[in-house]
């Protein structure tokens, strides 16, 4: 079981609900020590007094402000005296639609769970309150010596909450990017295209299919590295599209987009049999039709096996190498793809 980061009482009007709160995400990041170039040695950071030199313990460090003239020191118990309800309290103040709260505002979710099974009903009753009147309750309340701003909302049978940025701290657009658009003619006939690409690329979201592939790149590459072996480069970013090419590029973009999605009805690959895992596999399996196979992907980079190994629904296609996923390909699972060329 999690350990919870925070605990305290949720409040709406006079009812009082005890909780505690997990995070409800993790990271995946592959994290670098600091190493010492042509050694084994870590580097560490050390907390010195900037005057003598000398290493501080950490009971010996309190937090002080710049006055000008001196520094303001204040003490941690004097930060959780003026927290509002002694940094125990989450009190909505009041509850909003949904649809009202832009995505800028929100920072970080967490989950909310009821601190005994004693208060599983109030739990229950405020969890359905929010999901048939589709709002979230708004509050603040003080962690580790700083307010939040929150919303508290029912998901799939939880309370999450999910913390917000403060008006003051959202930036406007207009002043941090110099070169926004103004009033723009665009043309009835690429406007037409490019929501028809649009509607072409339109999908159901499904986020267990997206994968982090550059943490996945990252791994491949340390692996290789401990077994002295060399990884492939990754391909260079795509060049910028000419305004003079522009519908162009859109109605090749439909047009592609198009394609594959006939491929992945024409092969059985759609998003429903991505989900199970499953592919089609053939009985022939004979060593001339597999070599013909091969000869049909061989001419295609690693990203467009792999793009071929997706529609496939090839299990295990993250981590290939681009001569596994050649290999792939063309054995059972490729005759779908090369079908599709």
């Amino acid at each position: 079981m999690a350990r919870a980061i925070w605990s305290g009482s949720l409040s709406f009007g006079l009812v009082n609900l005890p909780v505690r709160m997990y995070a409800a995400t993790e990271s995946h990041t592959v994290h670098f020590h600091q190493i010492q170039r042509g050694t084994s040695d870590r580097i560490r950071n050390k907390r010195v007094n900037e005057r003598t030199g000398k290493e501080v313990p950490a009971e010996e460090i309190v937090k002080g402000v710049d006055a000008g003239d001196a520094y303001v020191l204040v003490e941690p118990e004097e930060l959780d005296d003026i927290a509002p309800g002694r940094s125990k309290a989450l009190e909505i103040s009041g509850f909003v639609d949904l649809d009202e709260v832009e995505p800028v505002y929100f920072a970080t979710t967490y989950y909310l769970g009821p601190r005994g099974k004693g208060y599983a009903k109030v739990y229950a009753l405020l969890h359905r309150a929010l999901k048939e009147s589709d709002k979230a309750g708004i509050a603040t309340f003080v962690m580790r010596n700083r307010a939040y701003l929150v919303a508290v909302k029912a998901e799939a049978g939880i309370l999450a909450l999910h913390t917000l940025h403060w008006a003051d701290e959202i930036r406007d657009p207009h002043d941090e990017i110099g070169d926004l658009p103004g009033r723009t003619k665009i043309p009835d006939r690429e406007l037409k295209t490019a929501v028809q690409l649009i509607e072409a690329l339109s999908t159901e979201w499904h986020p267990e299919e997206y994968h982090d592939t550059y943490q996945e790149q990252v791994r491949r590459l340390i692996e290789a590295k401990r077994a002295g072996e060399t990884v492939e480069k990754g391909q260079e970013p795509p060049e910028s599209t000419n305004v003079v090419d522009l519908m162009s590029a859109l109605q090749a973009s439909v047009d592609s987009a198009r394609g594959t999605a006939k491929r992945k009805r024409d092969t059985g690959t759609g998003t429903a049999r991505r989900r199970t895992g499953k592919r089609r596999t053939g009985g022939d399996g004979g060593a001339g039709r597999k070599a013909a196979r091969t000869a049909g992907l061989s001419g295609l980079n690693k990203a467009q096996l792999y793009e071929r190994a997706t529609e496939a629904g090839i299990p295990g296609r993250s981590s290939m190498t681009r001569d596994e996923l050649l290999d792939a390909l063309s054995g059972s699972g490729g005759r779908s793809a090369a079908k599709a060329s």
